[in-house]
C-alpha cells in the first residue's frame, strides 16, 4: 500500500476513535431507559475527506444529492476510495462497534463517506450494519406499546414516545413495507389521546417531523429529482416517473403529510407541505387535486360552501383557511358568515384555523398586540353590530380550546380562536364578562401573550370597581409579569383596596405575588409602600405583602 494512502488511513482511524470516545462518554443506558421504543442512541456517521483534512461526525449523508467537485490539486482517486479506503475503514468500524456497550449503538448503523477526489467528488456508503437481536426486541416493544398505550389506551402519552414511535413506524429498516392506513390510524390515535393536553401540538410537530423526512427523503426521491439545494428544494418530475396502483397507498400517506403540515406546522413550513401536495398532482394523484380544490371531503358541500346575495363562504381543511368575501355591508351579512363559521367548527372543522376575508371595511379591536390580519378585522367588523354579539357568544363558545391557534398569527401574536370574540364582547359590556373568565380558563400564558394587551384595555374601559375586580383578577391571573397595568391609582380608594384583597383571598402564595407585582412592581416595593401608609390601610398592605411572601 502506498506510504502516503497508508498515513492516510491512520488518521482516518484515528478520527473514528476520536468520535467513538466522544459518543461513548454518556451514560447511555440512562438514557434509554426514559422509553421502551428506544433500544439504542447513534444511529449513523459521517466520515468527510478534503484538502487532506478529515472529520467524523453524527452527520447524515444525503445520497440523492450531486456530489460536488474535485480539484487537481487533491491526489485522492475515486478507485483508490472505493477499493481501498472503504473496505479498510468498514472493516476498521465493525471492529469499534462489537466492543461497544449495548445501549451506544442503536438496532441499526449507517457509515458513510464524502470524499473529495481528483475526478470530483464521491458520496459513498461505508459499512451497514444490522442487529438483529435489537431489531426485533424493538418490533416486540413497537407492537406492545401500539396496543396497551394506544389502541387500549384512555390517558395522554409521552411526547417523547410519539417522537421515537413515529420515526420507526417509517422506519424501512423495520417495516420494509409500509402500511399507510394503520400508520394514519397510530398517528390519528395518538392525537385523540392528546386532545385538550399541553403537549398537543409538541406531538403532532414530532408527527408531521417523522412524515416530511418520510416524504422528502424516501418517497419524492423515487419519483422526482431535487434540482435546487439541501436546504432549498425544488422538485422535477423524472421522465420516466409513473404511479401504479400498488403505489396508491403511499400517495395516501404524502398527501396526508402534507395535510399535517399545512394545518398544524408553522407558516413557513407551508411551502413544504403544498411541495408534496403539487408533486402528488404532477403525478397523476385526482384526490391531491381535489384536496386543493375542495377540501378533504370530510365535510357536506353545503357545510363549507354558502353564496347568497350577502355572503359568499368557502372552507378548505386541507388548508384549515376559510374564505370570506362580504357582498354588502349590512349585519345580514356578518349573520350569516358567524352562523357559518360557528356550524362549521362544531362540526369538527380545524379550530386552528384562519380567515381570509374580502371586504371593503377594516376595523380594528382597542387592543394592543393583536396581528392585523384578515380574521382580526372579520370580527372586529362583526363586533360593530350590537344585535350579533349573542351569536359572537356562541361562536367563541364553540371556537374556544386550549393548545389551538389562528393560524395567521405567530408568537407574541399567537391567539386561542375565539380571542377576538372574546375580547371585543369584554370590552363592549359586562354582560359578557362571564365569558372572558371562561376565556382566561382556556388560555395557554406560557404560549400566548395577547391576553396581557386585553386586561390593560379592559381595565381601562371598564376600571376597577365592584363590579370588574372578580374579572380583573382572573385577567392578571392569566397575564404575564410584562404587562403594563396602571390601576395603582384606582386602589388608592380603600374601597377598591378591600375588593382586591377580598379576591385574592385563598389564592396561593404565587398567585398572590403575582398580582402584587403586576400593581405595585413586587413585594418589597409593597412593603415600603405598607410602611408608609397609615392606620386600617397600611395594615391591609402588609397583610397582602404577607401573603405573597415567600417563606
Amino acid at each position: 500500500m502506498d506510504h502516503t494512502l497508508e498515513a492516510l488511513l491512520d488518521e482516518m482511524k484515528q478520527e473514528i476513535d476520536q468520535w467513538v470516545a466522544y459518543i461513548s462518554n454518556i451514560d447511555a443506558e440512562k438514557i434509554v431507559k426514559r422509553t421502551p421504543l428506544q433500544v439504542g442512541i447513534h444511529g449513523h456517521a459521517l466520515l468527510e475527506y478534503a484538502r487532506g483534512r478529515v472529520d467524523v461526525t453524527d452527520g447524515e449523508l444525503d445520497l440523492t444529492m450531486p456530489e460536488g467537485k474535485g480539484g487537481p490539486n487533491e491526489w485522492l482517486t475515486g478507485e483508490q476510495v472505493r477499493e481501498q479506503i472503504v473496505p479498510e475503514l468498514a472493516s476498521y468500524m465493525q471492529h469499534k462497534l462489537n466492543g461497544m456497550p449495548p445501549a451506544i449503538i442503536d438496532y441499526q448503523f449507517t457509515f458513510n463517506g464524502k470524499f473529495r477526489v481528483r475526478e470530483g467528488g464521491v458520496n459513498v456508503r461505508i459499512l451497514e450494519y444490522v442487529d438483529e437481536t435489537k431489531k426485533n426486541l424493538l418490533l416486540d416493544r413497537i407492537s406492545a406499546y401500539i396496543g396497551n398505550k394506544l389502541e387500549a389506551g384512555q390517558y395522554p402519552t409521552k411526547p417523547l414516545e410519539t417522537f421515537f414511535l413515529s420515526r420507526h413506524l417509517l422506519d424501512e429498516g423495520l417495516f420494509p413495507e409500509a402500511d399507510p392506513g394503520r400508520i394514519i390510524s397510530v398517528f390519528e390515535n395518538i392525537q385523540q389521546l392528546n386532545k385538550g393536553n399541553k403537549h398537543l401540538a409538541e406531538h403532532r410537530n414530532h408527527l408531521s417531523g417523522a412524515l416530511r423526512n418520510w416524504v422528502e427523503n424516501h418517497w419524492l426521491p423515487r419519483y422526482f429529482d431535487n434540482t435546487g439545494t439541501e436546504w432549498q428544494k425544488v422538485y422535477k418530475k423524472k421522465s420516466d416517473a409513473r404511479l401504479d396502483n400498488t403505489e396508491q397507498g403511499l400517495v395516501e400517506l404524502v398527501l396526508y403529510s402534507a395535510i399535517l403540515i399545512l394545518k398544524y406546522d408553522p407558516s413557513y413550513s407551508r411551502s413544504a407541505g403544498l411541495a408534496m401536495l403539487n408533486c402528488a398532482v404532477e403525478l397523476g394523484s385526482a384526490r391531491a387535486k381535489r384536496l386543493t380544490v375542495e377540501g378533504s371531503g370530510t365535510f357536506a358541500r353545503e357545510d363549507i360552501s354558502l353564496r347568497d346575495e350577502f355572503a359568499e363562504c368557502t372552507a378548505n381543511d386541507v388548508f384549515a383557511e376559510v374564505t370570506i368575501a362580504i357582498k354588502q355591508e349590512t349585519e345580514e351579512s356578518y349573520t350569516r358568515a358567524l352562523r357559518f363559521l360557528t356550524r362549521l367548527l362544531s362540526l369538527g372543522f380545524p379550530k386552528s384555523y384562519q380567515i381570509k376575508l374580502k371586504s371593503s371595511v377594516k376595523q380594528w379591536l382597542p387592543v394592543k398586540g393583536l396581528a392585523k390580519s384578515g380574521t382580526h378585522r372579520f370580527f372586529a367588523n362583526a363586533l360593530e353590530y350590537p344585535k350579533l354579539h349573542p351569536l359572537l357568544e356562541e361562536y367563541a363558545g364553540v371556537a374556544m380550546e386550549t393548545f389551538e391557534w389562528y393560524t395567521d398569527t405567530e408568537g407574541e401574536k399567537s391567539c386561542m380562536p375565539g380571542s377576538y370574540a372574546v375580547f371585543g364582547l369584554g370590552l363592549a359590556d359586562r354582560a359578557y364578562f362571564p365569558l372572558v373568565e371562561q376565556y382566561m380558563e382556556k388560555v395557554d400564558e406560557e404560549h400566548q401573550s395577547v391576553q396581557n394587551g386585553f386586561t390593560v384595555a379592559l381595565a381601562g374601559r371598564h376600571g376597577v370597581n365592584a363590579e370588574t375586580i372578580s374579572t380583573l383578577v382572573k385577567c392578571m391571573l392569566h397575564s404575564g409579569d410584562s404587562m403594563k397595568l396602571k390601576i395603582g391609582a384606582e386602589l388608592a380608594d380603600d374601597r377598591h383596596l378591600r375588593l382586591l384583597i377580598d379576591q385574592v383571598r385563598g389564592l396561593k402564595r404565587h398567585e398572590v405575588e403575582h398580582i402584587v407585582y403586576l400593581v405595585w412592581g413586587g413585594t418589597d416595593k409593597l412593603k415600603r409602600i405598607a410602611g408608609k401608609a397609615e392606620g386600617e390601610r397600611g395594615k391591609w398592605l402588609s397583610e397582602l405583602a404577607q401573603a405573597a411572601s415567600r417563606g
